[in-house]
């Protein structure tokens, strides 16, 4: 089944009217909290359907108004809604009772704890940071759990939501939305080690891409990533050295320190980005030739050797720009010295 669809998000005072869905049965938003809009009737423009729309749910007429985008929404095997997003900052008129659900002015800010569409929460993400006009792609199972995101053509990166134990709440949530909220998500970490003569230990550390979203050009761990949804921390971990540094490691080769929390909030780019992060640290003491590495560009601009303790001393007294933290460097000492050199 392949439908026509607009939604409209109008603005008034720092406020989205916002439709709570709590009428219909058989309603796929059923419970859920939308913009105002519709299916498309017979030879309808997307403004006409726009506005007769928005009239029909809210007793408004636009006055003012921007088309935002295009929306494929995939639900479940026979459901796909292609749906023109709009936002409106002008309108006349007297309001007048849903015949869907409740209508509510909701602040901005307050619009993602509400019960949402997880691929909605991507779409508003992109309204608050002023993308001019985006396609987005967002498939669901029947469960409502989100599959796949895609902005543009190009795949956006979900993450599994976790408890607080660990354990998978069953949300999966798109990368940006998660640094929006604060998420709790699953990382790996590898620490690509080698002996020396000096303090017995070198980490090889990389250098952040000047166009991260976060710590841009801040020097971190040998290789780290994100655990995409439905996978776990050692096959992560193991994609990540062959994306970002290109090497080619094996299960066996990576030695598991253990897990670490950590959480920081800082603003990029005039954005604020909060990172809650359940790692798994690991080892690789593998012989590494810097010089022949394959580093992707995207994520690493170069990377150097240095000395543990001199790492240590630099990161403890703020002289080496960085984002690696004290304790997660303690954990990896402890065990290359703790434990000497086993391997």
């Amino acid at each position: 089944m392949t439908r026509l669809s607009t939604l409209c998000y109008i603005e008034q005072d720092g406020k989205y009217l916002m439709l709570h869905r709590t009428v219909k049965k058989n309603d796929v938003n059923k419970d859920k909290w939308i913009g105002v809009g519709g299916h498309f009737e017979e030879k309808e423009s997307p403004e006409e359907c726009l506005l007769r729309e928005v009239w029909e749910e809210t007793g408004y007429t636009l006055t003012s108004w921007q088309y935002r985008g295009i929306v494929t929404f995939v639900y479940g095997e026979d459901t796909v809604e292609y749906m023109s997003l709009y936002t409106a900052d002008g309108f006349t008129g007297e309001a007048h009772p849903c015949d869907e659900g409740q209508l509510e002015w909701v602040d901005k800010e307050e619009v993602l704890r509400l019960n949402i569409w997880e691929g909605d929460k991507i779409f508003f993400r992109l309204l608050n940071e002023g993308w001019p006009f985006f396609s987005l792609k967002l498939v669901y199972d029947k469960s409502d759990t989100l599959l796949e995101a895609a902005l543009d053509g190009e795949p956006l990166e979900l993450f599994d939501i976790l408890n607080e134990d660990g354990t998978k709440t069953g949300l999966v949530r798109e990368r940006g939305v998660a640094h929006l909220e604060g998420s709790l998500h699953p990382t790996s970490h590898v620490w690509i080690v080698r002996e020396n003569d000096r303090s017995g230990w070198d980490l090889l550390l990389q250098k952040r891409s000047a166009c991260k979203d976060s710590n841009p050009g801040c020097w971190d761990i040998s290789s780290a990533g994100h655990v995409e949804a439905g996978n776990d921390y050692l096959p992560a971990a193991l994609r990540e050295l062959s994306e970002e540094i290109g090497i080619r490691a094996r299960a066996e080769e990576l030695h598991f320190v253990g897990m670490r929390r950590a959480r920081f909030e800082d603003v990029f780019y005039g954005r604020p980005f909060r990172d809650n992060e359940l790692s798994a640290i690991y080892i690789y003491r593998e012989p590494v030739d810097e010089k022949a590495l394959t580093l992707q560009a995207s994520e690493v601009e170069e990377v150097r050797w240095m000395d543990f303790k001199e790492c240590w001393r630099q990161v403890e007294e703020g002289t080496l720009p960085n984002c690696m933290y004290l304790d997660e460097l303690k954990m990896v000492g402890d065990c290359l010295f703790n434990r000497g050199k086993e391997k």
